[in-house]
């Protein structure tokens, strides 16, 4: 596939992406880990303050992991902090832009289905083009390294026939 014309060779946006989606996912599993720590924490004394009226606000735990993934997607960085750590980022298959809400909705539901069926729907990355999961293949998102993503944009002030500068969908 070729993006907006400039790209044909997808091994240099996908080389070892497998990998670190592994390792970013564990990080973010930490992250993950520590705020629900912390939201327990939190919760506890605001329902004891409250003489156990603020225990009811427990039943906001489940959706911690979801929520995490949602505004972390969604984000300028278009990455949860352990993809963005291990310098991933997701972005639309079809052009590299950042992904629109829906398709990050979609994307987390997906996954979060599939991690709920034993997660071994996640081996299809082994077996398809640029290493995409179900859920990214369903979404329409793919994650790319975001070293090769950069090479790919132009520096800001790039002149060009169009008469306007174009402006890299993601920063530094």
């Amino acid at each position: 596939m070729s993006y907006g014309g400039a790209y044909s060779n997808d091994d240099t946006l996908t080389q070892g992406v497998i990998l670190r989606r592994c390792v970013a996912w564990i990080v973010d599993l930490v992250l993950i880990g520590i705020l629900v720590a912390l939201l327990v924490w939190a919760l506890t004394l605001l329902g004891i303050a409250t003489l156990g009226l603020g225990f009811g606000l427990m039943a906001i735990l489940p959706f911690v992991p979801f929520l995490y993934h949602v505004f972390s997607l969604l984000g300028p960085n278009a990455a949860t902090p352990g993809q963005r750590l291990l310098g991933l980022i997701v972005c639309r298959d079809q052009d590299l832009g950042p992904p629109t809400g829906l398709q990050v909705v979609i994307t987390v539901l997906l996954y979060y289905l599939t991690l709920a069926t034993s997660g071994l729907l996640l081996l299809v990355a082994l077996f398809t083009t640029r290493r995409r999961t179900l859920h990214d293949l369903l979404s329409g998102l793919v994650v790319v390294r975001l070293r090769a993503l950069q090479a790919l944009t132009p520096p800001p002030g790039y002149w060009h026939m169009g008469g306007q500068s174009p402006s890299p969908p993601y920063g530094p």
